[in-house]
């Protein structure tokens, strides 16, 4: 079933009740999580409440300096699909700028001329943070829409699940009512005159020169951003992986696998639309079962763990039983006990994980098991 209206469990008003839309030059759509022009929640409501204030939309982006944890990889990665998502929009008569600074600061200074700000949602504490920031700079109504997973987080529980299979059947209960295909909104009012960016998205490396980003061998890749990329890669997904995915999917020496963990992360293809594809690809029931898991399942049970857990982040959230053990065998002696520099190396005695190692080197990616193979050695070799 396709529809272009966004589902109201999706939708979430940030201000006090009572706050009016403003007469304005455009909606703002501040987008951050969702970084994509297709099948994309927020910027569909944005488009309709355009539509309804009889303004154009304009979209905006906050390029940070320091994001936290972010190498160059991230950043390139991030860069090459906003350049295409600025284009598609673009075409569609949406103004977007994209401007460096801190994200919360450079969406307040676009709001001022704005009737309404919508956003898309964010669970991590510095994303969530920059929401209240914004919401307490603006005094137009800032709305919140869920585009980032399929049955949104408040629906599926309202507490923190402790496992996959306390979170499964919740989620499937709900997942038709939210797997609906998203058309496009078309725009009455294009806008003409976007304010201007400062950021050129034509020339990546000259933009993370500029961010002080330190670029290494962050060219040497497998995967480049964008929506058109991360499509490419469900199609090759669906007539090459998606037949036999619950049996070949562990074998990291012919993987099954889609490649759309990246593209996810950061928005570039929405995983309501990941899930219509695959179901609607004909491959046998227990493929489409343990691809639906993953990409649902799995994913929102870390969704769900972010938005419940205040400490999601830290040791202390741990379970008990976890954090006794690591301390009982704390002082445990390592042999073989590597150095930090040995590890980056792959200098250890073992020649798989020295391979997983120098993929990870190379190309930014390693394959699932391999990567939980890799991490526990960690934990075995260092104190």
């Amino acid at each position: 079933m396709a529809t272009s209206l966004v589902h109201p469990d999706r939708i979430q008003s940030l201000t006090a009740t009572g706050v009016e839309p403003r007469s304005g030059h455009y909606v703002l759509y501040w987008m951050q999580r969702a970084q994509r022009a297709q099948h994309n929640d927020a910027l569909e409501h944005a488009a309709r409440l355009a539509n309804e204030q009889a303004v154009p939309l304009l979209v905006c982006f906050g390029l940070t300096d320091d994001y936290p944890k972010a190498t160059a990889r991230h950043y390139r990665f991030m860069l090459e699909g906003l350049a295409e998502t600025a284009a598609s929009v673009r075409r569609r008569g949406i103004g977007f700028t994209i401007r460096r600074g801190p994200p919360p600061r450079v969406a307040a200074e676009l709001a001022r001329r704005a009737a309404i700000v919508v956003t898309d949602r964010a669970y991590e504490r510095v994303l969530v943070s920059w929401r209240e920031q914004l919401v307490g700079d603006v005094g137009c109504p800032v709305v919140q829409v869920e585009s980032d997973v399929v049955v949104p987080v408040d629906v599926a529980s309202d507490h923190r699940e402790y496992a996959a299979r306390t979170l499964r059947p919740k989620l499937h209960a709900r997942l038709d009512q939210f797997a609906e295909e998203l058309l496009t909104t078309s725009l009455d009012e294009p806008l003409t005159d976007a304010p201007p960016s400062d950021v050129d998205l034509s020339d990546t490396d000259a933009v993370l020169g500029r961010l002080g980003v330190a670029v290494g061998d962050d060219t040497q890749v497998t995967l480049h951003g964008g929506t058109a990329q991360a499509r490419s890669h469900l199609r090759r997904f669906l007539d090459d992986g998606l037949r036999g995915y619950a049996d070949r999917r562990p074998d990291p020496l012919d993987p099954k696998v889609s490649y759309l963990s990246a593209y996810l992360h950061f928005g570039h293809i929405s995983p309501v639309a990941v899930l219509l594809a695959v179901r609607a690809a004909g491959a046998p029931t227990v493929d489409v079962a343990a691809f639906v898991d993953e990409l649902v399942v799995r994913r929102e049970l870390a969704v769900n763990y972010v938005r419940y857990e205040p400490d999601y982040d830290r040791y202390s959230a741990l379970p008990e039983w976890a954090r006794t053990t690591l301390d009982a065998h704390r002082l445990d002696e390592r042999d073989p006990a590597y150095s930090a520099t040995r590890l980056e190396e792959g200098s250890t005695h073992d020649p798989a994980w020295n391979a997983a190692m120098a993929q990870i080197r190379a190309s930014g990616y390693l394959h699932n098991h391999m990567r939980m193979y890799w991490g526990k050695q960690i934990l075995r070799w260092a104190a």
